[in-house]
């Protein structure tokens, strides 16, 4: 009897070691699915740049029509968001001064911020660039629903070419080689 009950809690072990090992192959391809389609994207690469006109902090409006013909990062952000002050911190030296005998428009977009923390946050930070004002996510809306800091690169015919949400220094560093392969 004890052979029996003994190869019975070993076929058992078995079948479960296989159950829990189907279920994590499946789970794991779920997962790489969500990665792959990004549902916080209203875009995708190939898209032509959704149409707007944006208020900029020094009272200018940019219109992204008038920017074809140049390559154009549109970078959203927020005050309060630690992965966009990283990323803010580093674009003067890394994309600004790289890109600025260039054919190339960097317009970071401040999401949901009004104009008295966009200017308190520049006062604090050091920045002097450009920056455009969404206080009310319309053209946020345009692109995603979700997450911050996102990028998008729009080639000089208007087409969004590269697109990624996050900060970190390899994600910065892959942007800026698409942009230099776009304005050879």
């Amino acid at each position: 009897m004890r052979v029996i009950e003994s190869n019975l809690i070993a076929n058992l072990y078995t079948i479960m070691k296989k159950l829990l090992l189907s279920a994590a192959l499946l789970l794991s391809v779920f997962v790489l699915r969500a990665q792959q389609k990004d549902e916080g994207n209203v875009v995708k690469v190939g898209d032509m740049v959704p149409d707007f006109k944006v208020q900029m902090f020094d009272g200018k409006e940019v219109n992204i029509s008038d920017l074809r013909g140049k390559v154009v990062l549109v970078n959203f952000w927020a005050t309060w968001c630690p992965s966009c002050i990283q990323e803010l911190a580093v674009v003067q030296k890394e994309i600004i001064d790289r890109f600025k005998d260039k054919e190339f428009v960097f317009l970071p977009i401040s999401r949901e911020d009004p104009y008295e923390k966009i200017a308190a946050f520049r006062k604090d930070r050091g920045h002097n660039f450009p920056m455009g004002m969404d206080p009310n996510r319309k053209i946020y809306s345009k692109f995603a629903t979700v997450t911050i800091p996102r990028n998008y690169v729009v080639n000089k015919e208007g087409k969004i070419v590269y697109m990624e949400k996050g900060y970190t220094k390899e994600l910065l560093n892959e942007m800026v080689r698409e942009i230099e392969k776009l304005l050879q």
